[in-house]
Order: structure tokens, then sequence, then C-alpha cells
């Protein structure tokens, strides 16, 4: 893979670099030779002493991404903001999603900057599927999805420059809230039960953060180049009948000496509690994205780039497993 060279001059603030995907964006964009910046939630707004994590290689400022004052604050001097941020907890993401958006887009705006946004599949109902591409209407049947749908139509209205990087559901080392993580494996724990969400013979779009983090910082180093507001889709690893994931986790785990069972994810109970538990009514609002074959055309991204970032899919498995402690070593390791 070629690498991009670095950029010591420029500077980047990255909202939700304490999670999966603005953490990986954050360490790549450091590794090419960006100053990266990021807000801590917790302390005051503008106050610049880094109290957590000094020695990572990231500059940490105390402030909120609700904060309009800490953001601006936060992007003074930077050429690009990566919006990766949610807020913690779903009982208020409704509620707190778009200020957060529009926080970014009026600092952006102020200083210049471009605009770098993950984007979901949320945004589109059944009547886009089976082959999502950039231009496929976005008719969302979930609340989140809406939201989701409103946030790039307000970074498409504003002055700042925007970038959207749409990709299928994310699996990574370090992504602890993610399907992969939450519904498939344990953390934690060696794998013993991977579960099945999906419909066999219903295919499915995944892809790995490290992956979807280099494509990002690819078409940031081409920013200048690209429309005023550009969006691209990740093809990322196709599960064409919806088993390939599930076995290439017990293929990775049997090298590592496992043995785990396949079963099929508990939608019936999941249903039950969900009348008590947000996290459950929000799964089963997402559940039609497993039940129709769902797939990102990336011939738009491939054109930009030449090809699409892509790591094999037993390595990036692999990888995702030892990160969350599913095969093992990782807790013989802390204990010796």
């Amino acid at each position: 893979m070629d690498a991009i060279p670095p950029n010591r001059q420029g500077r980047a603030l990255v909202l939700g670099a304490s999670g999966g995907i603005g953490g990986e964006v954050a360490r790549q964009m450091r590794d090419a030779g960006w100053h990266v910046r990021a807000l801590r939630r917790g302390g005051a707004a503008g106050t610049d002493a880094p109290r957590a994590r000094p020695d990572d290689g990231i500059e940490w400022l105390d402030g909120d991404a609700l904060s309009p004052e800490a953001v601006l604050h936060a992007a003074h001097g930077c050429a690009v903001i990566v919006h990766a941020v949610n807020p913690p907890g779903y009982r208020r993401w409704a509620r707190f999603v778009l200020p957060m958006i529009d926080n970014t887009l009026a600092a952006a705006s102020a200083v210049g900057a471009t605009v770098v946004l993950p984007g979901t599949i949320y945004n589109y109902g059944p009547d886009a599927f089976a082959l999502l591409r950039e231009d496929s209407p976005q008719r969302p049947l979930t609340r989140k999805g809406a939201i989701r749908v409103e946030m790039e139509r307000r970074m498409q209205a504003a002055s700042a420059r925007g970038i959207v990087v749409r990709a299928g559901d994310f699996f990574g080392p370090r992504v602890g809230n993610s399907w992969f993580a939450q519904g498939l494996v344990k953390p934690g724990a060696p794998v013993q039960v991977v579960r099945e969400p999906g419909t066999r013979g219903v295919g499915h779009a995944w892809s790995y953060v490290p992956d979807v983090a280099r494509t990002m910082l690819e078409l940031i180093a081409r920013r200048d180049a690209l429309p005023p507001f550009a969006t691209f889709h990740l093809a990322g690893h196709w599960d064409a009948d919806g088993t390939q994931i599930v076995e290439a986790i017990c293929r990775v785990a049997r090298c590592h000496g496992l043995e785990p069972q396949r079963k099929r994810f508990p939608w019936a109970i999941v249903r039950a509690v969900s009348p008590f538990v947000t996290t459950l009514r929000e799964l089963m609002e997402m559940r039609y994205l497993w039940r129709e074959p769902l797939q990102l055309d990336n011939t738009r991204l491939v054109a930009e780039l030449g090809r699409e970032p892509h790591t094999p899919l037993d390595e990036a498995i692999e990888t995702t497993l030892m990160g969350l402690g599913c095969l093992g070593h990782e807790r013989m390791q802390k204990a010796a």
C-alpha cells in the first residue's frame, strides 16, 4: 500500500478521537505527519492542559463538542475537522447530534476548514436497496436514519467544504460499539459462540475501520481538488450470502485453537425486552438492514483514488478479535 506523504504543516481537529473510527483516523493522521488535536469531555472549554494520554502524539484539549466555544477554540488553525463524535448513550442521541454538527460546521466556516464525516447506511430505506450509490434516494425508516440525513443536508448547505465517507457496518480492533462487538461475539473472552444476525442468503456490507480511516486520509489529501461537498462509498467487505463474516470468525478462531459454535441472533428475546431497553429498541429499528441485501457501490471512490484501501478479510478479522480480547492470548499476556 502506498504511503501518504507527510504533511508536517497540517493541523487537524478530530472530534470523537476516543472512539473507534475517530481514534483510528486520529492515529493515522498523526502517523502521516499531521498535528492532531482532539477534544476530551469533562473539562472546561478552552483549557489546554493535556492531563490524559500525554505521550500518544495527540494534543488533547478539555472541552465538549456540544459547546460552540470549545469547538471553535479547538479548531483554531486547523485545515480539517473530522466529525466522528456521538453523545454518550442512545437516550441523548436524538437531542444532541444535530447541535454538535452545527458547532462543527460553524467552526469550520470560521477557520476555513474542511469537515469530514464518517457516513452510515442508516440514511437509506429499502427503496434504495440493494446497491447503494452516492445519488441513491435517502428515505430512511428510522429516527436515527432521519437525523443522519439531516446532518448531511446541513453539511451540504454550509459554507464550509465537506466530505462524507460512507461505509457498511464497522468492525476493528478498537471498535466496541458495533454489531461485530455487541452482536456477533463477546468482547473480553475467547470466542465460544458466534451469533448470526442476518438471514442466510441475504448479503450485507462490512467495513474494516483501519481501511475506512485510510480512505479518509487519502481523500483529505485531495480535498482541494474535490467538489465543495463530496460523498464517497466504500465497498468494504461484501458478505454476499450473509455467512462469510461468521465463517471467517470461526476460521480464525480455529487457527487459535478455539472451536466456536454458530447460533442465530436472539431477535425474539430482543423484541420482547426492547420496550424497556433503549439500546434494544434501536436494534429492532435497524433490523430491516439485515433482511434485504445491502451493498455499497465504490465506483466513484475508485475513480478518484485508483483503488479502495482493503485489508484481506481473515487478517482484518484476526486483528479485530485480538483487539477485542476474543482469542485468549490477551488474557494470558496480562496475567504474565
